[in-house]
């Protein structure tokens, strides 16, 4: 797609937008829509219908009879062909998906083609997964006994997904909960629930079954609580904070429903002074501001040994101070706008707060200079302490905060100094010292001298308040299956 085609308009599946239950575009039964706003010039992209617990509870039903019915019958192969036949699909219109999710979600336009391309990724990864989920023979101490394990579908899922990478982020939820041979019922976020329509247009046009994938946008506090609270889900899946995924733990505990639950970050990006700095500053500043920052995995806390701090800083926030701020559709724009006006007002209160608490900024420090979308300056403190809220809390915007240390030891009590464990990274010349960081960081993903990479073959999750479970790679199959133990006395 070129500069010169591009237009702000959204598909005719789209205008306005359905919810998709047993294979239909409906209306909501309340006759509800929302607006959904395109945040880099604040205004309507187009309206939504907007589910309530009666329409998720139709989705549940109609997800519930094709796991019992036509998805029950599919054998492996034939769910690999069609995730596969997705997977096509979406190449197919890949332009257009990643120019909707730049409407939906303000980053630029290359970032949205990346998380199309992950997207086309994931479903091909689980495609060849659909074939190779199997049990085992265990050898038993009870005489002329055989065992056998079968590792069966849990059933319908119900996938929550947020608004940073909406289509992405569905995808490491959808993907392996249908190579399981599970339905799902997935409720994107209210911001950006373009995409996952999308998705299921696309899911459709190559044949899945209906009810196999059910989409129903609408607010977390009814559709959301609703499909968490429903009898008729077996799992939840969920992406997004802390808060919530505590207060989805507490509902789901009603029904003993199975939960996974991939949270907020604080994640520390870790200098040391034998690093190559130049490489490290630019890796400082795409796992800051690579998603606007909206990132649960974004480096947002910078700890750089005392002796390369000067050096380092001024090299990231020269970084940041060039960095185009504009327009997503906008050739060589790398910030695009945060997805909210709420959200910025979000991001700008904490970057007063740093002031007042006593950071010092280095590069940005409010609002970008364009109207009348939401748009925040690439910022990056200095003179942090691990005590400021800026510090210790999920920004989820463009704010980098810097904290200094002296040795191994004390880099390490830093970095975990948190209440958080979702990612970190280690920027070191010694081999040696980066393993071994790694082994001492109380984090699910370290990267060593990189940042931001990820595949879907590799699986992905945290520690401590960042959640439990994982999306990714055959770890994540785990939990969209269930393991029956099979025992036949041979006598």
């Amino acid at each position: 797609m070129t500069e010169a085609t591009l237009t702000r308009s959204v598909p005719d599946v789209l205008a306005p937008g359905r919810l998709f239950i047993g294979g239909e575009w409906q209306d909501a039964e309340s006759g509800k829509t929302f607006e959904v706003i395109d945040p880099a010039r604040a205004e309507v992209v187009t309206e939504v219908a907007e589910a309530d617990a009666a329409d998720i509870d139709r989705a549940v039903r109609a997800a519930r009879e094709a796991f019992e019915g036509n998805w029950h019958k599919t054998t492996p192969r034939q769910r690999g062909r069609l995730l596969w036949k997705l997977a096509e699909r979406l190449e197919e219109r890949k332009d257009e998906i990643a120019l909707v999710e730049t409407l939906n979600n303000g980053k630029p336009l290359f970032e949205s083609g990346i998380d199309v391309a992950m997207t086309i990724q994931t479903f091909e990864y689980y495609a060849g997964w659909a074939t190779k989920i199997e049990g085992e023979t265990i050898p038993v101490s009870v005489p002329f006994q055989f065992n056998y394990t079968l590792r069966e579908p849990i059933g319908v899922v119900g996938a929550i997904v947020p608004w940073n990478f909406p289509l992405n982020l569905a995808s490491w939820k959808v993907a392996p909960a249908l190579a399981a041979g599970c339905t799902v019922v997935l409720k994107p976020a209210t911001e950006t629930p373009l995409t996952a329509l999308l998705l299921a247009d696309a899911a459709a046009e190559v044949g899945f079954p209906p009810g196999v994938l059910n989409v129903v946008p609408g607010q977390g506090r009814t559709a959301g609580e609703a499909l968490v609270a429903h009898p008729g889900v077996d799992k939840i899946a969920f992406t997004g904070s802390t808060a919530v995924g505590q207060h989805i733990a507490r509902v789901a505990v009603d029904t003993v429903k199975r939960v996974s639950l991939e949270l907020g970050g604080k994640s520390p990006n870790i200098v040391f002074a034998d690093a190559d700095l130049p490489v490290a500053a630019k890796g400082a500043l795409n796992g800051i501001f690579y998603g606007k920052g909206e990132v649960c995995a974004a480096g947002s806390r910078l700890l750089v040994e005392e002796s390369a701090h000067e050096q380092l800083v001024g090299m990231v926030a020269e970084g940041a101070d060039g960095m185009k701020v504009g327009d997503p559709l906008e050739k060589g724009t790398r910030i695009g706008a945060v997805v909210s006006e709420q959200q910025m007002e979000t991001v700008l209160g904490y970057i007063r707060k740093g002031v007042e608490e006593g950071a010092r900024v280095v590069a940005g420090g409010g609002r970008a200079d364009i109207e009348p979308g939401y748009f925040v300056k690439p910022t990056v403190f200095d003179d942090v302490t691990s005590d400021m809220t800026i510090a210790r809390e999920e920004i989820f915007g463009p704010v980098l905060a810097t904290l200094t240390f002296d040795g191994v030891e004390e880099a390490i009590e830093l970095a975990n100094d948190s209440m958080y464990g979702l990612a970190a990274a280690v920027w070191t010349s010694d081999v040696k010292k980066a393993h071994y960081v790694a082994s001492r960081l109380k984090a699910g993903t370290v990267w060593i001298n990189t940042y931001n990479l990820y595949d879907p073959a590799s699986p992905f999750g945290g520690y401590k308040e960042s959640g439990y479970g994982r999306d990714l790679g055959r770890h994540a199959l785990e939990g969209y299956t269930q393991v029956k133990s099979v025992w036949v006395n041979l006598r």
